[in-house]
């Protein structure tokens, strides 16, 4: 049974962190700013403006801040600055015993995907697969989708709907919403924090891919069983892929489209959730239904 961290309430601390990329305070800014006008006092972390190369700081000091905002009784909810990369280098350094004892929210998504598969598979805690500090800027931080956000942290019920697709398999399904950036979840395959997604609603979106490197990774999924017996599946956005010099000579979505033709769970495409503006908050491991007609797509949270 998946368990659910308290949820916030005004006064409550919101620590970032950034325990992958590198993110400026500067682009964070926004966010804090925004977070404190919620009602919540904010909380940084060593890593927030710090940086090692391409990350923000080293593997010791990154995955060392982590563990000091999961261990720190007085964080009522840890929000990642951004993803990128680093995350993976770092999991198996983290101890979850204290945050057993005093959970919290864990937010962000895309390279933060492994995080969310960690508290999931080792301790049954849900977690929140959501934009991140660099979101809040440039007005980003009154949208539907930073305010879906808002709502989750006060523990509002997500009810979620998109338009129809041509490919979308229609029917209605009900388990728990498990997944993330594809690459993550494909990356974690064979390891002590994969996803087990029999009988769950599993939920996929990637940026900046060659279009080949989705069907490799889909068809590795598919080869490793992850597809079989779903409850559900609901494709996200695909941002900025790529071709090859010689096309692949299908969309993204017509190659998923081709892989998923034999299955018979419902299945939406579309979703908005992705790495452009269109990225609702979803509780991961918590227990949704996914409602797939003609006229459109609802995914909502229930109890």
């Amino acid at each position: 049974m998946i368990k659910i961290p308290p949820y916030l309430k005004k006064g409550d601390t919101i620590g970032i962190v950034c325990p992958a990329g590198f993110m400026t305070l500067e682009k964070a800014a926004t966010c804090i700013d925004t977070l404190a006008s919620w009602g919540y006092k904010v909380k940084l972390g060593k890593t927030l403006g710090s940086q090692f190369h391409y990350f923000s700081g080293t593997d010791e000091e990154r995955a060392a801040d982590l563990q000091a905002m999961l261990n720190d009784k007085s964080v009522n909810a840890i929000l990642c600055g951004r993803g990128g990369y680093g995350v993976s280098r770092i999991i198996d350094r983290i101890d979850l015993k204290a945050f057993k004892k005093n959970p919290k929210w864990l937010i962000g998504f895309s390279d933060i995907t492994v995080l969310h598969a960690a508290l999931y598979s080792q301790v049954k805690y849900a977690s929140i697969h959501s934009s991140m500090a660099g979101a809040f800027n440039d007005g980003g931080a009154e949208n539907e989708f930073i305010q879906s956000l808002r709502k989750a942290l006060k523990g509002q019920l997500a009810n979620y709907s998109c338009p129809p697709h041509a490919f979308n398999h229609l029917g209605k399904a009900t388990g728990e919403l498990v997944g993330g950036n594809l690459s993550l979840v494909v990356n974690m395959i064979g390891t002590k924090t994969a996803y087990q997604t029999k009988n769950k609603i599993l939920f996929i979106e990637d940026l900046g891919e060659y279009i080949y490197h989705i069907d490799r990774m889909f068809l590795q999924l598919k080869r490793a069983g992850f597809l079989e017996g779903l409850a559900g599946l609901v494709i996200g956005g695909f941002t900025e892929m790529k071709d090859t010099t010689v096309e692949f000579g299908m969309t993204v979505y017509e190659t998923l489209n081709e892989h998923l033709k034999e299955y018979n769970y419902p299945i939406c495409f579309d979703f908005p959730v992705s790495h452009d503006t269109p990225n609702y908050a979803l509780k991961v491991g918590v227990k949704h239904e996914l409602a797939v007609t003609k006229t459109k797509t609802v995914l909502k949270e229930i109890r």
